[in-house]
């Protein structure tokens, strides 16, 4: 009588994914991610006998947040586990992965959707279940709350240091040293801040300030030529006059004025200061905040002139982050007149369709329950000329308005419109509502 031979144990290939949200530390010959990786390797050894075997691909981020997916090496776990290379995500604490419960819930689905396993080494959880699922929510939403507390804390602490006068880091202003965690003034550099602004007081044009400061010898903190971007930045710093400023409220600072009142008053009646400020809004990226790849990387808008004449790009994070190239999907780079030009049109058009007719008829009843759906039909129909009499300050907040999401892929473009917003513009274009006498 021959016995049936045991099936052999299916092997169960495993990938590890770290992080850490500080960069500190990374340098180091054994950093957290190694410490982590350790600890997940041990783990797979323990449950060789299921057929658990690690992979040598690493998938550590460093220098990131778990508050957002946009992670490299989460974006590779992610191809691959849609690739079909992974049965197991090994993690040390689940927090690693996420912080967030809504991210949490879109990885947990992916998971699910490819057959695949997410384990914790240092928390026993199977995902498979609908306990192991209602113990990782839980969990998770106290990791959230845990992070936006911090958030909230931090924040507090920043404002009430700035609200007494206080350093609170980042680029230190030319004429300034930090000693002790505050500004001292560095002597050199301050009588250079002086002649700036004197310069400028007194001046009949930027260039010509310009090409002093290049005369003289004068440049940035780091050394660098200075540029007309730079001028105008520094003599509309406030720290030269002894303040600190906080989203845009200001306060005594600790440390001591470089230019008294009467010279900043001088430079400040100079209205080409203004009148630069001005020209650099005059022409708003309208997709600031609003554009993104289809990896979910944010765009943002980067200038370069040629020919004395300004061009707008959108750039991917991604590509500013130096990412490696295998990682990259899309378009990276795109014109900003021309992307900018492809939503407008895209805009008019859905306008014109009845289904967003309808959605819109539907917000603006709300508020306007006098209006039928042919008169909003007829309102959004104007939307070329109320587009062509703003100025473009006001049709950067209209896109804002109208548009929840831009993304941008090798097959195109795919636009959100805000419902809300657009009933807010049927209302606005609509024939004013009727007095009762």
């Amino acid at each position: 009588m021959s016995r049936a031979k045991p099936e052999p144990v299916r092997r169960l290939r495993c990938a590890i994914y770290t992080r850490k949200s500080s960069e500190e530390g990374l340098d180091m010959e054994f950093n957290s991610l190694d410490a982590q990786r350790e600890a997940c390797e041990a783990y797979i050894a323990s449950q060789r006998a299921e057929g658990w075997v690690a992979l040598r691909d690493r998938y550590d981020d460093g220098g990131f947040s778990g508050g957002t997916l946009d992670r490299p090496a989460l974006a590779r776990l992610i191809a691959d586990i849609e690739a079909g290379l992974i049965d197991v995500v090994v993690v040390y604490k689940i927090d690693r992965l996420s912080r967030a419960l809504m991210d949490f819930s879109k990885l947990v689905e992916i998971f699910d959707r490819h057959g695949v396993t997410f384990v914790s080494v240092t928390q026993s959880f199977n995902t498979t279940t609908s306990m192991g699922r209602l113990t990782l929510n839980i969990l998770l939403s106290f990791a959230q709350f845990e992070r936006e507390v911090i958030g909230e804390r931090i924040r507090d602490k920043f404002a009430a240091s700035r609200r007494k006068g206080m350093w609170m880091g980042g680029p230190v202003p030319l004429g300034y040293v930090v000693k002790d965690r505050k500004l001292v003034i560095e002597p050199a550099e301050a009588e250079q801040v002086r002649t700036i602004f004197r310069l400028y007081a007194r001046s009949s044009s930027t260039a010509q300030v310009l090409k002093e400061l290049h005369a003289r010898g004068i440049r940035t903190k780091r050394g660098a030529v200075f540029d007309r971007g730079y001028l105008l930045k520094l003599l509309h710093n406030k720290v030269y006059l002894g303040l600190a400023v906080h989203k845009e409220e200001v306060y005594p600072g600790e440390h001591t004025a470089i230019i008294d009142q009467k010279l900043w008053d001088e430079v400040i009646a100079n209205n080409r200061v203004a009148r630069a400020a001005v020209a650099r809004t005059a022409q708003p990226a309208l997709l600031r905040g609003l554009i993104f790849t289809e990896t979910g990387a944010a765009m943002t808008p980067h200038h370069t002139k040629r020919k004395g004449k300004r061009y707008c790009y959108y750039t991917s994070m991604d590509v500013i982050r130096k990412r490696p190239s295998a990682e990259l999907r899309g378009p990276q780079r795109l014109p900003g007149a021309m992307v900018e030009e492809a939503v407008i049109g895209e805009i008019r058009r859905m306008l014109r369709t009845p289904e967003v007719a309808a959605r819109t008829a539907r917000a603006v009843r709300k508020d306007r329950p006098d209006l039928d759906e042919a008169t909003v039909v007829a309102a959004l129909a104007q939307f070329d000329d109320l587009w062509k009499a703003l100025i473009p300050a006001e049709q950067a907040r209209i896109i804002q308005l109208l548009v929840a999401r831009v993304t941008v892929s090798e097959a195109g473009l795919a636009i959100d419109l805000r419902h809300d917003g657009l009933g807010a513009i049927a209302a606005l274009m609509a024939p004013p509502k009727k007095e009762v006498a």
